[in-house]
């Protein structure tokens, strides 16, 4: 990868994200925990999630990843409270487009994620930016079937 590449993609913006990834620690007593891996990289998230109707409650999360996957689990959790489910699956959808097809960034307010555009040229990385929201969607998953806790 071309020193500017690198730096598109490990930029000051993402890098600041990554240092301060809020809501780390877990939930006392969540409606779903979920535990996500990326094979690829090794990359590991755990959320809890608590809902009330369709709406998060209260989120938390234990991030060991690489630095997009910390920039995009800080970027997640500064704005998943009061989220429908139906949005966060949304935005799943759109941040797999924006990285495998060539999409737009999600729109506001999750417009930030626009600064993970520079992974969408690097393949190797597209599972780590994933993670928190593969993470997440598959905790609502585990709430919707009944069961609390998920493995991934």
């Amino acid at each position: 990868m071309a020193d500017e590449a690198l730096k598109d993609l490990y930029n000051e913006r993402v890098m600041a994200l990554a240092r301060d990834i809020p809501r780390q620690s877990r939930l006392e007593a969540p409606d779903a925990s979920v535990q996500q891996v990326s094979p690829l990289c090794g990359s590991r998230i755990t959320v809890d999630l608590k809902m009330q109707g369709d709406r998060v409650a209260d989120y938390g999360q234990t991030v060991r990843a690489c630095t997009l996957g910390q920039a995009a689990a800080s970027i997640l959790a500064r704005h998943v409270i009061g989220r429908s489910a139906a949005e966060l699956r949304r935005v799943r959808e759109e941040m797999r487009a924006m990285l495998k097809e060539g999409g737009p960034a999600p729109a506001a307010p999750w417009q930030e994620l626009e600064v993970l555009m520079p992974a969408r040229g690097v393949k190797s990385r597209h599972g780590s930016v994933m993670l928190p929201f593969e993470a997440v969607v598959k905790a609502l998953d585990a709430i919707e079937a009944g069961e609390g806790q998920a493995q991934a």
